[in-house]
């Protein structure tokens, strides 16, 4: 694995130019970040488990940078997941996210970022999880590596086979309402994996502090890629 994370960041480093992930009418001026980590005073009055009072936090954000799309999130240690189950363990919770999110209007076009196979996709549905989600796979010289894409809308997921191409550029879906995307408000999940560990349609996006080592290393900051401001 540590060849191919050397391979990615090389392949990486070579493109200096933002690389947009959403509907292309959308342009760089209208993104603004978004801090939903612990430290963020200002989020204390929103309670993030709740989508419709998490979008209400979002809504705030994206009106005081007249902005379109929100996003961040790469590492961030957040209070997001503290009411669902399958995140919670006795001294080990799940809450470090594991990639960059991009909040904005429902059936927003996905924009594929780098040209790609389709690996995998499933319709996540457990409370909590992705919801519609595609992993596409990235073979570029010797380098292989993984983009995933959670919280879709259904059709996203229903006329792709797995082998399929989609060229950098290409429309891949659109995002999934707050009851398709399994209770969050709407967004993308934007995450690299480079050993998909043999999952399909499939990988953790957050995790614990005790395998955040493993996790930081596998799951590239997506932002080498993208090359968004921050």
């Amino acid at each position: 694995m540590k060849r191919m994370i050397s391979k990615f960041l090389e392949f990486s480093s070579s493109n200096e130019k933002s690389t947009l992930i959403l509907d292309r009418e959308i342009q760089l001026d209208q993104y603004c970040n978004i801090d939903l980590g612990i430290g963020n005073r200002l989020i204390q009055s929103f309670d993030l488990t709740k989508p419709e009072s998490c979008q209400r936090y979002i809504d705030k954000v994206l009106a005081e940078n007249k902005a379109t799309v929100a996003y961040g999130g790469y590492l961030e240690k957040r209070n997001l997941y503290a009411d669902k189950a399958s995140f919670s363990k006795l001294g080990s919770d799940r809450n470090i996210h594991l990639g960059i999110d991009f909040w904005a209007r429902s059936e927003t076009p996905v924009v594929t970022p780098v040209t790609g196979k389709v690996h995998s996709f499933k319709n996540n549905k457990v409370a909590g999880d992705y919801g519609p989600t595609i992993i596409l796979k990235h073979e570029l010289d010797e380098l292989t590596f993984h983009t995933l894409y959670g919280h879709l809308s259904l059709d996203s997921i229903l006329d792709i086979e797995i082998g399929q191409e989609f060229e950098k550029g290409t429309v891949l879906g659109r995002l999934g309402t707050t009851e398709i995307n399994v209770n969050y408000a709407p967004h993308l999940h934007f995450q690299i994996v480079i050993d998909i560990e043999g999952f399909e349609g499939d990988y953790p996006g957050v995790c614990s502090e005790d395998t955040l080592q493993f996790y930081s290393k596998n799951c590239p900051d997506p932002n080498l890629l993208l090359k968004m401001p921050l």
